[in-house]
């Protein structure tokens, strides 16, 4: 394949497209990119690498999620694999004039040789990217036409949706006003308005009804209002005066204190979103919380109460066009060139007083036209923001919202790559300070930080090396680790001219004497200003691990106050009863210490002693104790892994009967498989009185919070072997598990493409499964069901469906246990699915050498992956669940019966 059309096409002196080049076939994943392309005709350019170019083909209305819902596909000129970064606007007078814009991008897999299936007709495949996930078809069809024509169609699985492209475009940019093709432009903003998310909209179109409000308006071309112009609207609106009379109705009389500042209502932290119709869920926005007073004379304060007005003089301009004296909560935030909101852009604008990508999100209202809504239930105040933006300077945004389905709302948030959501009761009134009826959800963890120094740089790097961080424990500065990621060189100048005018002799933090620090090159500074840092966890005496640099906190001072951090709450539940907890109860137990935090410092005795005596997790006894004699870890090393382990581990284990290897004297000394329970055990690991299948009746064991599973851990517990059903229903099981076990001569491809036969067989039957790896010879495949039917009607049907798999590939597997027939094959072990049977959990260490542990995978990584012992002690607890399988274990199906 060559680009010759795709050069003879373009005058690459006039348009921005990149010329670029045929590259040579690679290995390893391939990418795709789609792309919205508001041309003469408006479509979606899908494009997927292959042999080194491009392969392409326009969509006029764009991929449907519906499966099997079939969209053409028109074959177009192969482009350069530089074709995937390209968005912005092609010239009028050039091929395909009019703006572009990345709708997704990732990368995908080919089932098979992909350039022999497009010669073919037929290409199926699987998207692994942020808005097309699963498996798709491209099909030629035999119509006739200049180009071929293909059709497009998503295959079921559990990325299908009642959805398409146009319900997914909400925050992509729009076109510029004067670019060519803008005149789809409207249609755009039209169709981004239909929803908030594709979770949502699917879910609204289950329901029959729909309860999205609309979203923000998109970013549109800045205009220069001044007093006049707000006079004007004031005069000629009839709404405002509508809008003030409501105003003042539902203030009952009580005037607002204009012109002074007060304290802005503040979130606390959760750990998940609440469920319930009762909240309201928002984009938590990356900029500046900014109170504004609109009217003659604009007001802005900052949350600490320091005047913005000369810091944003056009949102002085804005807040006086509005043309009502009105005050506003919401955030000042900066768009960037690809229509995100983008903090170090924001920064830049400030301090260059560019205000073209500025805008303001409105989310709350405290008073219009003198009246106080503070009193007023949150929805109802919102009401009364959306009419007031309505005609309102095109820079002022309204921050819309979705009632319930907060989960959902923040699945979508990851998976766009936002900080995350705030969730709001809906009937909450305007309180000052941090209240637990709005709740921070954060899709990554951040936390505020003291610079107390910074180390200096090496090699070419400008201004400074690493920042060195302090933060607040008990309201003393304690020293936090370093971040040196995430800063460019702009960052790092601006940061050193700050920082030196703070300069010091000596540390105002105490530095652990065996904490590694380069000596010669840090100079420690007075503790004045504050950073937020993405960090993963907390390593050795609760400092930062995996640190890098989001953002100077001009609005927040150095202090314990502002800065010292609340524990996280709880997201209230709908579910959970008294006395029994819910089945993601176990999860939101698991306190800080599980995450890694400071209570779970690897050698710190007096911690570990603290967080025993509050109960949280029991005294570990022998630590040094070498547990892998070929790696060196001990029993504290199992320990801390399980601890960091234990939110994933738990949300699989918490409420499901167990059986566990202990190793009292390391994985070289004598193993004992133990499934009942025993006194010594303590009241933090649950018994269970249960009949077994002789008749007889035995006390078995389950754990469902932190301390159960660090007791077990304590005890030498080294692998977690849970039942396939939850003791609150246990006789109906959630789940089935097929054990690929190989005879010692198979190869790794072979146990891969059985696992592929495995869950083409399982979609068959309308099942469908995600790959396991087991930390020792195989992968297990699970299907996750609804727990409806019983153990014995599970155990025919796995015992079926491995049969039929011998049957029909003999050379291949082997449905029965037998070791001599299982020369040379693969065992289909079905065994796990019967009453009293296990499998080892996810996240479960192995009892071998290496240390690997059971970790669950995606299908496309799978083919990628090159042993089952991918994963040890070392990394494992930083894989958490894939979103395709965690998408599977919510959509469970009921088994077939």
């Amino acid at each position: 394949m060559a680009l010759d059309e795709y050069y003879r096409k373009r005058d690459f002196a006039r348009t921005p497209e990149p010329r670029g080049q045929v590259r040579p076939r690679k290995r390893g994943p391939l990418s795709f990119v789609v792309q919205l392309h508001h041309a003469q005709a408006r479509h979606y350019d899908f494009r997927l690498e292959v042999d080194g170019v491009l392969r392409s083909w326009a969509v006029p209305r764009g991929p449907s999620l519906r499966p099997g819902e079939k969209r053409l596909a028109v074959e177009t000129e192969d482009h350069p694999l530089a074709y995937r970064d390209f968005s912005g606007t092609i010239p009028e007078g050039e091929y395909g004039a009019g703006h572009m814009a990345i709708f997704d991008h990732g990368t995908w897999e080919p089932e098979g040789d992909e350039v022999e299936a497009i010669r073919k007709g037929r290409l199926d495949f699987s998207l692994d990217g942020e808005r097309l996930k699963g498996r798709w078809s491209l099909i030629r069809t035999h119509q006739r036409g200049r180009r071929a024509q293909w059709m497009l169609l998503k295959r079921t699985d559990a990325f299908a949706a009642d959805i398409e492209a146009d319900d997914l475009i909400a925050d992509l940019p729009p076109p510029p006003p004067d670019a060519p093709g803008a005149s789809t432009r409207e249609g755009l903003e039209i169709r981004a308005r239909k929803g908030f998310d594709m979770k949502a909209k699917a879910s609204e179109r289950s329901a029959g009804k729909s309860r999205t409000e609309r979203t923000g308006a998109a970013a549109s071309k800045t205009t220069s209002p001044t007093g006049a112009k707000g006079s004007k609207r004031a005069a000629s609106n009839p709404g405002l005066a509508a809008l003030k009379r409501e105003a003042k109705r539902l203030a009952k009389g009580e005037a607002y204190p204009m012109g002074q500042f007060v304290e802005p209502m503040l979130t606390v932290a959760a750990e998940q979103a609440p469920p319930g119709d009762d909240w309201i869920h928002e984009w938590k926005w990356d900029g500046y919380r900014l109170l504004a007073e609109a009217g003659p004379e604009p007001l802005i304060w900052s949350r600490n109460g320091i005047a913005w007005n000369d810091r944003a003089p056009e949102l002085v301009r804005m807040l006086r066009s509005l043309g009502v004296r009105a005050v506003l909560d919401g955030e000042l935030i900066a768009i960037d060139r690809s229509g995100y909101s983008d903090f170090n852009a924001l920064q830049k604008a400030l301090s260059e007083k560019d205000a073209t990508c500025l805008r303001y999100v409105a989310f709350d209202l405290l008073s219009l036209d003198g009246h106080d809504l503070r009193r007023v239930p949150l929805l109802e105040r919102k009401a009364l923001l959306e009419r007031l933006l309505k005609g309102a300077d095109k820079r002022f945004f309204y921050s819309s919202h979705i009632v319930g389905r907060g989960s959902e709302i923040f699945d979508a948030a990851r998976s766009r790559g936002m900080e995350g959501i705030i969730s709001k009761r809906a009937d909450s009134l305007y309180e000052h300070g941090r209240t637990a009826r709005w709740l921070k959800v954060k899709t990554a963890e951040t936390r505020d930080f003291v610079v107390v120094g910074y180390t200096t740089p090496k090699g070419g790097r400008k201004g400074l090396g690493a920042l060195m961080l302090g933060q607040f424990r008990d309201r003393t500065l304690v020293y936090a680790g370093r971040v040196g990621s995430g800063m460019n060189n702009a960052m790092l100048l601006d940061l050193h001219k700050r920082l030196r005018a703070m300069e010091i002799r000596e540390p105002v933090v105490d530095v652990p004497p065996h904490v590694p620090l380069p000596k010669g090159r840090i100079q420690w500074v007075r503790p004045e200003l504050v950073v937020e840092v993405f960090f993963r966890g907390w390593g050795k005496e609760g400092l930062v691990r995996q640190a890098s640099f989001h953002r100077l906190r001009e609005d927040k001072p150095a202090t314990a106050e502002a800065l010292e951090q609340p524990e996280p709450v709880n997201a209230p539940s709908s579910d959970a009863s008294p006395g029994k907890p819910s089945r993601t109860a176990v999860a939101r137990k698991v306190t800080k210490t599980a995450a890694g935090g400071p209570a779970a410092s690897k050698r710190k005795p007096s911690a570990r002693r603290s967080a025993a005596a509050s109960g949280r997790i029991p005294e570990l006894s022998s630590p040094g104790r070498v547990v892998y004699p070929a790696e060196g870890y001990t029993k504290q090393d199992v320990f801390d892994y399980y601890l960091a382990a234990a939110p994933m581990l738990l949300e699989e284990i918490g409420g499901r009967l167990l059986s566990i290897v202990r190793c009292p004297d390391g994985i070289e000394g004598q193993h004992f498989f133990q499934k009942h329970a025993r006194a010594g055990f303590g009241d933090a690991v649950r018994q269970y009185r249960l009949v077994e299948n002789d008749g007889d009746e035995a006390s078995y064991f389950y754990v469902d919070d932190l301390e159960g599973l660090m007791t077990l851990v304590q005890m030498n517990a080294i692998e977690f072997h849970p039942w396939g059903s939850r003791v609150d229903t246990l006789e109906q099981p959630d789940r089935i598990v097929f054990d690929l076990d190989p005879d010692p001569g198979i190869e790794w491809p072979q146990i891969r493409a059985a696992a592929r036969e495995v869950r083409e067989r399982l979609e068959q039957v309308g099942l469908a499964s995600f790959p396991k790896l087991s930390g020792g010879k195989g992968v297990h495949v699970v299907v996750p069901l609804k727990p409806r039917a019983d153990w014995e009607q599970v155990r025919r049907f796995c015992e079926a469906f491995a049969d039929a798999m011998e049957r029909q590939a003999p050379e291949r597997y082997v449905a029965t246990m037998s070791k001599a027939k299982r020369k040379g094959r693969i065992f289909i072990d079905w065994l796990r699915n019967g009453r009293g049977a296990t499998s080892v959990a996810s996240w479960s260490l192995r009892a071998r050498p290496g240390a690997p542990a059971a970790v669950p995978v995606t299908w496309t990584e799978l083919s990628r992956i090159r042993s089952p012992q991918r994963y040890t002690l070392a990394d494992a607890a930083r894989r958490g669940l894939p979103d395709e399988a965690a998408e599977l274990i919510r959509r469970a199906k009921p088994l077939p019966v």
